[in-house]
C-alpha cells in the first residue's frame, strides 16, 4: 500500500511539472477571481444563530409573528442615571415624557409608569435609575436594530431628566467597541505579519514567501468557493475567519512540510527535480493524509441539528481541502522552478536534523515512563476545570466593559439594583395573560412580570408576557429561574416560552444532548485513515487518545480563564463571563482535533519512515523529532499566532473560540508532541508497529 501511495503521488508531481504552465495560470485565475470576489462573499454570509425545531425558536416565530418583534432578538434598553438627591418617584412626569419618545408605530414598550404588575422592576420610589425596554422591529444583519437604533437615538437627541441625558444600552449594543465591524483583512495582516516573521527565521531567505503565496491562493481561492455555498445555502459569519486565519496557519503548515523536506533533500545531494519529486512522496503523502484527517473532524459539525453549526463545517471543510490542492500542485512547481533562487540570501541548506530537537528526543526517550507520567499529570491538571463548565451565552457583564456610554450605563444599572435579568427577558406567547402573569411572578428568581396594555402586547388572541430575571440567565441562579419558568409555564393551557435565554438552552440541548455519537464516529473514521497510512494498530489509537487529553486540557484553560474570570481582564480587558459560548467547544473541538492530528501525522510518519530504514524504535523516535521538532514549532507558532489575531475581533464569542484554539494548539505542540508522543512510542516499543499479516501483505 506504501508503495503504491508514493508511486500515486510520484504521477501526479511529474504530470504537474509537466504542465507547469497550465497549473500556474489556473490558480492565478482561481485566486484572483476570489480575491476580487471576497468583498461579495462576505456581503452574502448570514448571522442567524437560530435552532430550527426547538421549543424556544418556533416560540421566537410566532412572537414575531404575533406582534411583529421581539422573540430572538433581546430589547434595547433606555436608560437614565439620575444624580443624587433625585428620584423616579419625584421626577416621574419627565421619566414618562422621555419614555414616551421611545413609542413608535411597530414599537413595543414597556416602562415603569405603564400600570403593569411588575413594572416596579423598571425603577420605582427611591430608586436613582429607571429603564424603559423597547422591542423594535428587527432586520436581518449583523445589527439587528440598525435600522431602529438611531431612529431612537434621535428621538431621544436634547431631553434631559434633572440634568442628565437617556443612554441606550442593552446587549444589541454592548458588543465590544460599540458593535462596530471590521474587514477580515485586518486580522489576516495580523497573522501573516506573525508568519513572516517566523517564516523569515525558519528559513532565512526569501523562501519564506512561498509559503505565505501558496496560503494567499489558498484562502482567496476557498472564498470563492464560499461564494457558491451561499447560493445554496444561509453561511454564517465566522466562516470568513476560519477560511482567513485557519487557512493562513493550515495552508503554510502544509507548506512548510514540503518545503523543509524539499531542502533537506537537496542537502542531501540531490537535484532540484528529483528533491521535488521526493518531498512530495514523502512529505507531500503526509500532508495529504493530514488534510483530510483536517476535513473528517469537521464533519463532525455537518452531522449537527444546528444549520449555522453545518455551514462553518461545510464553510472549514474547504479550507483543509484546498490548501492540500495547492500544496500538490503550485508548490511543487513553485520548488522546480524558482526554489534554488529563492534560497537567497542563505545559499546554504541548514542541517536537516535539530540539535536540539535531537536532545530533547533523546532524554524523553531515556527517561519516558517519567516524561509520560509528568506530562499526562499536567494535562489531566490543566483539564479540571472542564468540570464545571456551563455552556450559554456570556452573562452581559461581560460585554458591558470599558467606559463607553453604553457599558457605562449597564454597569450603573446593575449597581444600583435593578435586575440583571432586564437585558434578557423571557418572552411568554400565552392565550390568558392575567393567568400567566399570576403564576409566573411566584416562581422563584423572578423578579417582576411585565404585561402592560400598551401597542405590540397583543395580538389576534394571543398576547405577550416579559419575565424579567433577578439574575443574568446565564449564571447560575438565572438558568436556574429560567428552567423553573419554563416549567410553570408548562402548566398553563398553550403557552409557549421564548427569548434568547431559552433559545441558548434549547441550542446546547440540541448539541450536546443529542449528539453524544459524534465524537466516537470521527474517532472511528480518523482511525480507519490513519491506521493504514501508518501500518500500525496502536499508533492511531494513542494519537486519537492523546487528542482527547489535549482537547481537553484546553477546555480547562479556557474555562479557568473566560468562564472563572481569571487572566481576562489582564489579556482582553474584559470580566468574568460565568458561561462558555454553547457553539465554542464543539466547534473548537472538530478544528482542534484535525489540526493537532496534522502534527501527530507529521511525526509518526518521519518515525515509521525510520522504523522502515532499519532503526529500532528508540532510535527512529529520536530520528522522527529531531527531524520534525523544528517543523511542528514553527507550524504551532504560526497558527497560535493566527489565533491572536482572531481574538481581536470585537466580538466575545469569537474572542473565546480563538482562545481555546490558541491554547489547544499551544499545549499539542509543545507537552503533547514534544513530551508525550516520543515518550510513549518510545515506551511500547515494538507494541507500536503490530499490523494484522493479512493486511501486511498488500504493502
Amino acid at each position: 500500500m506504501l508503495i503504491r501511495e508514493r508511486e500515486t503521488m510520484g504521477r501526479l508531481t511529474d504530470w504537474v511539472l509537466a504542465h507547469r504552465r497550465t497549473v500556474v495560470l489556473a490558480w492565478l485565475l482561481l485566486a484572483v477571481t476570489g480575491g476580487v470576489l471576497a468583498p461579495t462573499t462576505i456581503d452574502r454570509l448570514g448571522f442567524d444563530f437560530s435552532t430550527p425545531g426547538q421549543p424556544a425558536y418556533e416560540a421566537n416565530e410566532a412572537i414575531v409573528g404575533e406582534v411583529g418583534n421581539g422573540g430572538g432578538n433581546d430589547p434595547l434598553l433606555v436608560t437614565v442615571a439620575l444624580p443624587e438627591g433625585s428620584t423616579v418617584a419625584g421626577s416621574q412626569r419627565e421619566l414618562a415624557a422621555v419614555f414616551d419618545r421611545a413609542r413608535q408605530p411597530g414599537w413595543r414598550v414597556a416602562t415603569p409608569f405603564d400600570g403593569s404588575p411588575g413594572a416596579e422592576t423598571l425603577g420605582a420610589g427611591d430608586d436613582r435609575t429607571a429603564v424603559a425596554l423597547v422591542w423594535p422591529p428587527a432586520v436581518e444583519g449583523a445589527a439587528p436594530y440598525a435600522a431602529a437604533l438611531p431612529q431612537l437615538e434621535g428621538a431621544l437627541t436634547g431631553v434631559t431628566v434633572a440634568g442628565v441625558a437617556p443612554v441606550v444600552t442593552g446587549t444589541p449594543v454592548l458588543a465590544e467597541g460599540g458593535g462596530d465591524e471590521r474587514p477580515i483583512i485586518v486580522e489576516i495582516a495580523l497573522g501573516a505579519g506573525g508568519a513572516i516573521v517566523v517564516l523569515a527565521l525558519v528559513f532565512g531567505s526569501l523562501l519564506a514567501l512561498v509559503p505565505l503565496l501558496v496560503a494567499a491562493v489558498a484562502i482567496t481561492t476557498t472564498f470563492l468557493l464560499v461564494l457558491g455555498l451561499t447560493a445554496l445555502t444561509d453561511v454564517s459569519f465566522i466562516v470568513q475567519y476560519l477560511v482567513g486565519l485557519i487557512g493562513l496557519g493550515v495552508a503554510i503548515d502544509y507548506s512548510l512540510l514540503v518545503v523543509m523536506r524539499w531542502r533537506e533533500e537537496r542537502a542531501a545531494g540531490a537535484d532540484d527535480l528529483t528533491a521535488v519529486r521526493t518531498a512530495m512522496t514523502t512529505a507531500g503523502r503526509a500532508v495529504v493524509f493530514s488534510g483530510v484527517t483536517v476535513a473528517i473532524s469537521l464533519l463532525s459539525l455537518v452531522v449537527l441539528p444546528l444549520p449555522f453549526l453545518r455551514t462553518v463545517g461545510f464553510g472549514g471543510l474547504l479550507i483543509p481541502l484546498v490548501s492540500v490542492l495547492v500544496a500538490l500542485t503550485l508548490l511543487p512547481v513553485l520548488l522546480a522552478s524558482a526554489g534554488r533562487r529563492l534560497e537567497w540570501p542563505r545559499r546554504r541548506p541548514p542541517a536537516a536534523e535539530s540539535r536540539s530537537w535531537h536532545r530533547i528526543g533523546t532524554t524523553v526517550v531515556r527517561h519516558r515512563w517519567v516524561a509520560a507520567l509528568l506530562a499526562t499529570a499536567a494535562l489531566l491538571v490543566l483539564a479540571l476545570p472542564v468540570l464545571g463548565i456551563r455552556l450559554g451565552s456570556p452573562e452581559v457583564t461581560a460585554t458591558a466593559t470599558g467606559s463607553s456610554p453604553a457599558a457605562t450605563a449597564f454597569q450603573r444599572l446593575t449597581a444600583d439594583g435593578l435586575p440583571a435579568g432586564l437585558a434578557r427577558p423571557v418572552e411568554v406567547l400565552t392565550a390568558d395573560r392575567d393567568a400567566a402573569v399570576e403564576r409566573l411572578a411566584g416562581v422563584d428568581g423572578v423578579a417582576g412580570v411585565l404585561a402592560p396594555e400598551g401597542p405590540g402586547w397583543a395580538g389576534d388572541g394571543a398576547g405577550l408576557v416579559g419575565v424579567v430575571l433577578a439574575d443574568d440567565p446565564s449564571s447560575t441562579a438565572g438558568r436556574a429561574a429560567l428552567t423553573a419558568v419554563r416549567d410553570a409555564a408548562d402548566e398553563l393551557d398553550g403557552a409557549r416560552v421564548g427569548g434568547t435565554a431559552a433559545g441558548d438552552a434549547d441550542s446546547v440541548r440540541a448539541i450536546y444532548g443529542n449528539a453524544w455519537w459524534v465524537l466516537p464516529l470521527v474517532c472511528l473514521v480518523t482511525f480507519a485513515l490513519l491506521a493504514p497510512a501508518l501500518r500500525s494498530i496502536w499508533l492511531p489509537v494513542k494519537a486519537l487518545l492523546l487528542n482527547v487529553v489535549s482537547i481537553a486540557a484546553a477546555y480547562g484553560i479556557t474555562v479557568w480563564i473566560w468562564q472563572e474570570g481569571h487572566l481576562t481582564d489582564l489579556l482582553f480587558g474584559a470580566t468574568a463571563t460565568g458561561t462558555l459560548t454553547f457553539w465554542v467547544p464543539v466547534a473548537a473541538f472538530s478544528f482542534l482535533f484535525g489540526l493537532s492530528m496534522d502534527y501527530e501525522v507529521f511525526i509518526l510518519s518521519r518515525i515509521r519512515e525510520g522504523r522502515d530504514a532499519g532503526m529500532s524504535t528508540d532510535e527512529a523516535t529520536v530520528h522522527g523529532v529531531a527531524h520534525t521538532g523544528r517543523l511542528v514549532t514553527s507550524a504551532a507558532l504560526i497558527l497560535f499566532l493566527a489565533f491572536v489575531a482572531l481574538s481581536t475581533v470585537p466580538v466575545v464569542d469569537v474572542k473565546i473560540f480563538a482562545t481555546t484554539l490558541a491554547l489547544g494548539i499551544l499545549l499539542d505542540a509543545t507537552v503533547v508532541r514534544g513530551v508525550l508522543t516520543p515518550a510513549l512510542v518510545a515506551a511500547f516499543g515494538d507494541v507500536n508497529w503490530w499490523w494484522p499479516r493479512r493486511l501486511a501483505r498488500g504493502r
